[in-house]
């Protein structure tokens, strides 16, 4: 996720009190680093789309939903649970992440953050189906900060079934310097900028609500469930909420109003980080267009912090 990209801070590899030695060996990218090589590098995964899966991403969104049976549409944003990067426990490096340079290019910058996705449905995914992901590193750009390199990786994937595709995304992952304890609070902005909002809603972002996330989606990195490591080494001011439930959520708010039928493209852009240090909300309204949607979220200050769009059909 991108958060407050410009303002990096030098790498401390032993931060006081922190896990002394978890950081050692990072180092910034060299700008001159060609990462061409990188670009048009794949992966493949399948998956089977399970009723208990299912049942546990209701759960843990805490939807008042029947038990799926086969057939049963997947909800939106499942496919972000659907076939995950798998790395062997011996093969992650001190982030949680699996180690750089297998798929995903070898940045050595500490700090791997989910900047944002564009997603269209094709198709529903449906409980009981196999489902295969193909995803391509589509660009690898390398950028300086006011106070950090940055590089910024975009992935391509695809889900298919044996009814043919069903999902396309892009995401958008950066690569940037770490932080330091005591990062300032966020400037709040004034609540009218809120005041449009058709539907809102309160989000408590407990801690088991973060792990179970993390389970779901088979994400490891240490930022959502470690808090020590997320304060003392990485320098935030709690556990993070990942990038796609906070997107989850916000198409959560869509298709209660909508309909998970009718959304047909979805994107989002994360502008800065959102804490389990307090309770945030969700927000949408329809744009000036009939089939166009505004959503967002705030931070636990009251600042926007991920902002999206939706298009659905009649």
């Amino acid at each position: 996720m991108r958060y407050g990209l410009d303002a990096g801070q030098p790498v401390d590899e032993n931060p006081e009190g922190g896990d002394r030695g978890a950081m050692v060996g990072v180092e910034f990218v060299r700008v001159e680093h060609d990462w061409k090589a990188w670009v048009g590098r794949t992966e493949t995964a399948a998956d089977w789309i399970t009723p208990s899966r299912v049942a546990a991403w209701h759960a843990t969104l805490d939807h008042a939903a029947a038990v799926p049976k086969d057939g049963d549409a997947a909800p939106l944003g499942f496919h972000w649970a659907v076939a995950p990067m798998v790395a062997r426990e011996s093969e992650l490096g001190p982030d949680g992440h699996a180690r750089r340079g297998g798929f995903l290019p070898p940045v050595t910058l500490p700090r791997r953050l989910w900047a944002g996705s564009r997603v269209t449905f094709h198709r529903p995914l449906r409980v009981g189906e196999r489902v295969e992901r193909a995803s391509v590193i589509q660009s690898v750009e390398e950028k300086q900060g006011r106070e950090s390199a940055l590089v910024f990786v975009t992935v391509a994937h695809r889900f298919r079934t044996d009814a043919g595709l069903a999902i396309e995304e892009e995401q958008d992952l950066v690569y940037r310097s770490a932080g330091i304890p005591g990062t300032p609070k966020s400037e709040r902005h004034a609540d009218a900028e809120n005041a449009d909002a058709a539907w809102r809603h309160t989000v408590r972002p407990t801690e088991t609500f973060l792990f179970r996330f993390s389970a779901l989606t088979f994400n490891t990195h240490r930022i959502h469930y470690d808090r020590r490591y997320a304060t003392h080494v990485e320098g935030y001011a709690g556990l993070l909420v990942h990038g796609p439930l906070i997107a989850t959520l916000l198409l959560d708010l869509l298709q209660a109003h909508v309909g998970a039928e009718h959304v047909r493209r979805f994107q989002f852009k994360a502008m800065r980080p959102t804490f389990d240090t307090s309770d945030f909300m969700v927000y949408g309204a329809p744009a000036e267009d009939a089939d166009h949607f505004r959503l967002w979220s705030t931070d636990n200050d009251g600042a926007r912090a991920v902002e999206a769009e939706a298009w659905v059909s009649g």
